[in-house]
């Protein structure tokens, strides 16, 4: 475990590649000492690897302005004498959406500046980018996919049709039969440490399984496979028979509408433990099942919520329709199911088509097809002969109205780059930012507005990308995602098959590939946003190091028995760290108003103040690139009166 990987070089955990190699955003005076490192050649940042997403020199300043240390140092601010129709604090979805439908109420010649805090646009939405001998490989580090467990709004939708993103048209880009025809299917881990044994079994609940899952084939027969091959109890099998395929009522005597009030008050490991009364293993083998939607586990996701995800145990309980109390996530609708388009970046593709609208010269092309491979020009982003413009590194500090908010003709923005600070002026803002922030850079709103937007509490996420030489390994293992619960990552899945232009994915075991995998830091058995809070200090304070090695450790541990070694099969790692990550989303089990009715956080949040509005997901309390679509709509329409 403790061998280098061959042909990798790691400084402050920033892989370094000869000749388009970027050094973090602390040092890039190395590149250019007038303090503008977009204008380097070098410069850019989907080529990185190491510790990415919230990367080193992008939260500080905000950490700073939080515990109110910044303003001591900051220095008097340099006014760039620069004044705009509208600055939008953010420049993921939401702010490059915010920014489109802008200009086309305002026109084309409306100008428009967009300040981020990180090294590249996009927000979570974020690209990662690798060589591996001579193939070219993407990954997604952020946003996965065009997908929502609601159907998009006619305003969502319209968008993604104006960029020319023909939905319906995915299959003839996805392999859906690759790794099926291969022999691979979803596969679960079991660690001697939680089940008695290290061991790999087949996984008979697709909600253990990758995002390349399809269908499970025959399902008595694999229930049979997972029951023979699985390290659990006799008592702990015959637990899972009962669940997969039992149908019994554990609240017989109670109407459908009783039934769901009792299972939206209790958790899913509560069913399983004092309904269903299965063994504690049953409990740790759910346990991070719901992570990837919710940042926690079964302990912190409601027994209701767990029926609309399809978890075991409800087949004989008869419930009916969803019921009150419901996250979105766990209402099945077919429309919803079918409108699906993954780009190999995820929808880093959607946020370059954004800024193709906006800065045409910034991304070369001039199709869906041919913004997969078109390489950005992060030297056009801020162009003072652009009537929008795109600054990246420059953390917004403060925002306040020119003069009393009820009659004030401008605001102010101030930002801090490079070790300075600055203003600008324009006549609107939109703060297409992480709400949690705008209390301590918007001191003029109201007390009541600052804690409903201190009350959305981000969900932490790891969404980590490894580049194997091959992934023999999985073939030999029969495995296309791995399902570990007690694992660093639960979750493990070799890259969506998708071939989109002249981007083509691999389709040979013997080629390189990308792995995702996934982690949600949390800590079972506290309310959720206590949890989320935790796991943001744990990504936080975990090193590069740390996570790489852990990574390695499971890696070998996993695939081990299919020959792999981590020194010699992978050879990059990108580590997309958010501790910021997924808006948060209402829990039956902790948002009472969410039960029980009443004004939701967001709504009091995001409610528009003099010449400010507020966008981005936390807006609506629900992660999905359409709500920071439609939220950035609302925004525009609230300063202009129009949209």
């Amino acid at each position: 475990m403790g061998r280098r990987i061959t042909r990798r070089d790691f400084l402050n955990g920033v892989a370094l590649t000869v000749g388009a190699a970027m050094l973090p955003s602390s040092a890039f005076a190395a590149f250019d000492v007038q303090g503008d490192p977009e204008k380097s050649a070098d410069y850019y940042p989907p080529a990185l690897t190491g510790l990415r997403g919230s990367h080193p020199g992008s939260f500080e300043t905000a950490h700073s302005l939080r515990d109110g240390t910044f303003w001591d140092q900051a220095g008097k601010p340099v006014d760039t004498g620069e004044t705009y129709d509208l600055v939008v604090v953010g420049g993921g979805i939401s702010g490059l959406s915010a920014a489109h439908f802008f200009r086309k109420v305002a026109g084309p010649k409306a100008r428009v500046l967009i300040l981020d805090n990180h090294d590249d646009f996009g927000g979570h939405a974020k690209r990662n980018e690798f060589h591996a001998g001579n193939r070219f490989l993407l990954g997604y580090g952020g946003t996965f996919s065009i997908e929502s467990p609601a159907p998009y709004s006619a305003v969502a939708k319209g968008v993604i049709e104006e960029l020319g993103i023909d939905v319906a048209s995915y299959p003839k880009y996805v392999d859906r039969k690759l790794y099926s025809s291969l022999g691979l299917r979803s596969k679960i881990f079991f660690d001697k440490e939680t089940f008695g044994a290290d061991k790999l079994v087949v996984n008979p609940n697709l909600r253990g399984g990758g995002e390349s899952e399809q269908d499970s084939g025959d399902e008595v027969k694999i229930l049979e496979m997972f029951l023979k091959e699985s390290p659990l109890s006799d008592q702990a099998k015959a637990d899972c028979q009962r669940l997969f395929g039992g149908d019994e009522d554990y609240l017989p005597g109670l109407s459908a509408e009783e039934k769901k009030g009792r299972l939206a008050r209790m958790s899913y490991n509560s069913f399983l433990t004092n309904l269903v009364k299965v063994a504690p293993e049953v409990v740790s083998l759910f346990q991070p099942m719901p992570q990837p939607l919710f940042g926690v586990g079964f302990d912190a996701v409601s027994a209701q919520d767990a029926w609309g995800l399809g978890a075991p145990g409800f087949d004989g309980m008869n419930l009916g329709a969803p019921g009150k109390g419901m996250n979105r996530d766990a209402i099945p609708n077919e429309e919803a199911d079918k409108y699906f388009f993954h780009f190999p970046d995820g929808n880093a593709s959607i946020a370059r088509l954004l800024v193709r609208k906006l800065i045409p010269q910034a991304i070369p092309g001039s199709s869906v097809i041919d913004v997969v491979t078109s390489r950005a020009n992060y030297a056009r982003l801020d162009d003072s002969a652009s009537t929008v413009r795109i600054r990246l590194n420059s953390t917004v500090v403060r925002v306040k109205h020119v003069g009393d908010p009820a009659g004030a003709k401008e605001v102010e923005v101030t930002y801090a780059r490079g070790g300075k600070v600055y203003t600008t002026r324009a006549a609107h803002a939109i703060l297409a930012c992480w709400h949690v922030v705008i209390p301590y850079m918007c001191e003029e709103l109201p007390d009541t507005q600052k804690e409903a937007l201190a009350s959305a509490a981000k969900v932490p996420l790891l969404y980590t990308n490894v580049v194997l030489r091959n992934w023999t390994s999985f073939q030999k293992l029969g495995a296309s995602s791995i399902y570990a619960p007690s694992a660093y990552h639960p979750y493990m899945n070799l890259d969506l098959p998708v071939s989109i232009g002249d981007y083509h994915c691999p389709t040979k075991p013997e080629e390189s590939i990308v792995v995702h995998m996934g982690k949600t830091p949390c800590k079972p058995g506290r309310p959720a946003r206590d949890q989320h809070r935790i796991g943001r200090m744990e990504l936080f304070s975990t090193t590069f190091d740390t996570m790489e090695r852990k990574i390695r450790e499971q890696m070998a541990r996993t695939l081990g028995p299919g020959g792999f070694d981590p020194a010699r099969d992978i050879s990059a790692i990108t580590v997309n760290r958010w501790p910021h990550g997924y808006a948060y989303e209402y829990n039956s089990l902790w948002d009472k108003f969410w039960l029980e009715g009443g004004e939701l956080p967001c709504e009091v949040a995001r409610k528009p103040f003099g010449r400010i509005a507020i966008a981005n997901c936390d807006a609506g309390a629900y992660a999905y690139t359409d709500e920071a679509i439609n939220q950035a709509y609302r925004a525009v329409g609230e300063i202009t009166g129009k949209t």
